[in-house]
């Protein structure tokens, strides 16, 4: 099998990035100065990021068949690389050297037929296959833990899977593999004038069978959020078989066998292709600012936003403590207001969404009331300072765990009746157990999605971390949150996943009788039960 080569293409086998960028020293060093500042956090040392050569992984307990033998590696960089996810028990672990249940060894099919004798050959071995597309989990979705029931683990990498395939433009969608990055897809459905307008933190290091597989967000904040809204069929390759689905725009034939894939975190098999719907690419933007001093007066507004029929592309919401964490803002609550499209002018829609906006206390600017963007619109001002902490927040993250900050996030959803009381237990449960655990913490709060109906909430922990202890720190902290978000009608997850870490409540969430459905299908298409094994559910 062939060593890793590293070239600018080159994923880290930690943290997050290509192995040849990502945060700087410089930068971590003035990250911990502004929490140092507006915190007081006690900022200890950076710790020294791993070296390749400083890592030891157990032998192979398998190897892969002659005949898959080319399309496979076992060097200790591809082996690493496919073994932690990124959340922040992945960061602690990378930044102790501890890589204690890597992939025996990494497949990368270059077509279908490569995905189908891969599972075939597993299945017939008693081998646990993992899929992979960008290894962007915070969820414990993609690490090769097994018990002794399997021979070893191979993990499937779709990158060389990463073509648009077809475009029909008369029906504005296009058949696309499922192991293309975000920017890859972008960049080939670009010069036809499409995008898929589906944006997520994780954009950069994800792909599109990932997001299918997760039930991923983008985050345009109404109107196509998850990716359920994107999926017009797709194409699976299980260990029973490989099934297509049937393109349609609609369809009212009995139990969706769309919805059976979408959101089975590998569990079932693996998405090869989909057909997905697109979006001409817009040519009319207006965005703005609304500074609040008042957070409720601010969830009032972003409500009858939600409920207006306007749906404006973004509509999210920072409560004092998130804005002054980015920047956004020293003392006020933040609701960053924009709308765009391909087709017509969209100075009425900002005119109205600023005259509500308006109406509950926020200070809106004179242009946003004209119906045009300001100076704080967009790239720039309050919005452009929180968009920029936003994007570069994945890079933020190695930093905070280097300089012993945990900084960790949650995310829920409920209905709007539900916030009020949600909000209050989340925030109080949430606090007390960070200062519990880590004498001091602050907990912010940011809508990421509305709907009509309910909120998407996003909450962010910080506090200072104990070496040694930060994974236990946070699993007290992390079980105090999803008790009171439960507790207070909420999901466990609204677009980061089951995986392994949210199991405990996820299982507390779903009825029973849907968990033994789940476990019928799931003995139906993989009989062995080799599909990413403890993820959503029990091994069979």
């Amino acid at each position: 099998m062939s060593e890793q080569k590293l070239d600018d293409r080159t994923r880290k086998f930690w943290g997050w990035g290509f192995a040849n960028t990502g945060i700087t020293d410089a930068e971590v060093g003035d990250l911990g100065n502004m929490i140092r500042d507006k915190f007081g956090f006690p900022i200890q040392d950076l710790a020294k990021a791993p070296t390749i050569d400083e890592i030891e992984l157990r032998e192979p307990r398998v190897a892969p068949p002659t005949t898959l033998a080319g399309i496979c590696k076992s060097d200790t960089w591809t082996r690493a690389e496919h073994t932690l996810g990124k959340n922040l028990g992945d960061f602690v672990r990378g930044l102790e050297r501890k890589f204690d249940n890597p992939p025996d060894f990494v497949a990368f099919p270059t077509n279908e037929n490569d995905v189908v004798s891969i599972l075939d050959w597993a299945h017939d071995n008693a081998v646990a296959v993992v899929p992979y597309g960008g290894g962007s989990s915070v969820a414990q979705g993609i690490e090769p833990v097994i018990s002794d029931d399997y021979r070893g683990a191979v993990t499937v990498d779709l990158r060389h899977l990463n073509q648009v395939l077809e475009i029909d433009h008369e029906s504005r969608s296009a058949r696309i593999q499922g192991g293309v990055l975000g920017p890859d897809m972008d960049a080939q459905l670009r010069p036809h004038g499409y995008s898929m307008r589906f944006f997520l933190q994780a954009f950069e290091f994800s792909t599109l069978g990932g997001w299918v597989a997760t039930r991923a967000a983008g985050h345009f904040a109404t109107g196509f959020t998850q990716i359920d809204d994107y999926v017009q069929s797709m194409r699976v390759v299980t260990p029973a078989g490989t099934m297509e689905t049937r393109r349609l725009p609609a369809d009212g034939a009995g139990v969706s066998a769309d919805r059976m894939f979408i959101g089975s975190e590998g569990t079932l098999g693996i998405i090869t292709e989909a057909w997905m719907r697109l979006q001409d690419k817009p040519k009319f933007k207006v965005a703005a600012s609304v500074p609040f001093a008042d957070f409720d007066n601010a969830v009032a507004a972003i409500r009858a936003l939600a409920q207006s029929g306007l749906q404006p592309a973004n509509c999210r919401l920072l409560d004092p403590t998130e804005a002054l964490l980015s920047g956004a803002s020293a003392t006020d609550s933040i609701l960053v207001l924009a709308f765009e499209s391909a087709d017509h002018d969209l100075s009425p829609w900002m005119q109205r969404g600023a005259e509500i906006c308006a109406s509950f206390g926020g200070r809106v600017s004179a242009e946003a009331l004209q119906g045009i963007s300001g100076p704080e619109a967009g790239h720039s001002g309050a919005a452009g300072r929180w968009r920029d902490f936003f994007v570069r927040g994945p890079y933020y993250k190695e930093g905070y765990t280097r300089m012993g900050v945990l900084r960790e996030t949650f995310e829920t959803a409920c209905t709007w009746s539900a916030f009020p009381e949600m909000h209050a237990r989340v925030m109080e449960a949430t606090t007390a157990a960070a200062k519990r655990e880590c004498g001091d913490a602050v907990v912010a709060c940011r809508f990421t999605h509305v709907y009509p109906d309910g909120p998407a909430p996003y909450y962010t922990v910080l506090a200072p971390a104990k070496q040694g202890a930060e994974i236990e720190q946070w699993a007290a902290i992390k079980a105090a949150a999803s008790e009171a978000v439960l507790s207070g009608g909420g999901t466990i997850t609204h677009h980061h996943a089951v995986g392994r870490f949210h199991r405990p409540w996820y299982d507390q969430q779903r009825p029973d009788l849907f968990a033994a459905s789940l476990q019928s299908v799931k003995k139906t298409v993989d009989p062995n039960g080799i599909m990413n094994p403890g993820v959503l559910i029990d091994p069979l």
